[in-house]
């Protein structure tokens, strides 16, 4: 991400939700996102992932700049190479957890049968293989969460997007999504974290912090805390 800033509206309703940001994340690494709400945490994920693009700057992922792919080119690379966690968890109501997770690898062409063991296989690493079979409706919030976290992991991702992973979960759950998302990093996954909880920072290789749309700091895995204990978040 060089010089990327999004800006949405025009003249008095302009908003700049992120300001000239340059980011680089290498593969095997894990980076977190800090800052308060509506400094532009999502939005930077959103432009990572190809789910938006920016006003000005470009953004690339292994070498290709998204803004000059169509927005087909840049379904295929979300679909093949990017795993996200949305906040709403964005979970197909009419398909079961399986189906949930098993479908992007479906529609990239996986037999059904290698879909679904994929599926049910990331499934157990989330701690939710008994939901195999149940639908969105009949799940509690955490339990969607950990779902949707299983989408975003399965398959070869080599960028993982998370936005608030952990926020449905308690501690000991949280605890173990994080290990999962180090897992995937350690094993060569580029991983971008947006969290509001130090501890959960304190997994990452560095930390950056945004406030009004721009990154005003970074940090490498054990300066989180101490920014917030002298207020500067």
């Amino acid at each position: 991400m060089t010089n990327a800033s999004r800006i949405h509206g025009h003249d008095a309703r302009k908003v700049s939700a992120l300001v000239g940001a340059n980011l680089s994340v290498q593969p095997g690494e894990f980076v977190a996102i800090m800052g308060p709400s509506g400094s532009g945490k999502s939005t930077l994920l959103h432009l990572a992932g190809g789910l938006d693009t920016p006003t000005t700057g470009a953004v690339r992922v292994e070498g290709t700049d998204l803004a000059s792919m169509s927005a087909t080119q840049r379904a295929v690379i979300r679909r093949r190479s990017v795993g996200y966690v949305f906040q709403d968890f964005n979970l197909l109501p009419s398909l079961t957890a399986a189906e949930n997770v098993a479908f992007p690898l479906e529609l990239d062409g996986w037999p059904m049968r290698k879909a679904r063991r994929e599926a049910l296989a990331v499934l157990a690493e989330t701690g939710v293989a008994d939901l195999a079979d149940r639908r969105p409706e009949n799940m509690s919030g955490g339990q969607a969460q950990r779902v949707a976290i299983a989408r975003a992991l399965v398959g070869p991702r080599r960028l993982l997007l998370a936005d608030e992973p952990t926020g449905a979960l308690d501690s000991s759950t949280g605890t173990d999504i994080l290990r999962l998302l180090r897992g995937r990093a350690d094993n060569g996954a580029a991983v971008l974290m947006v969290t509001h909880e130090a501890r959960f920072a304190a997994w990452t290789d560095r930390t950056l912090f945004l406030r009004d749309g721009k990154i005003i700091d970074e940090s490498g895995p054990s300066d989180p805390t101490q920014l917030l204990a002298q207020g500067a978040l």
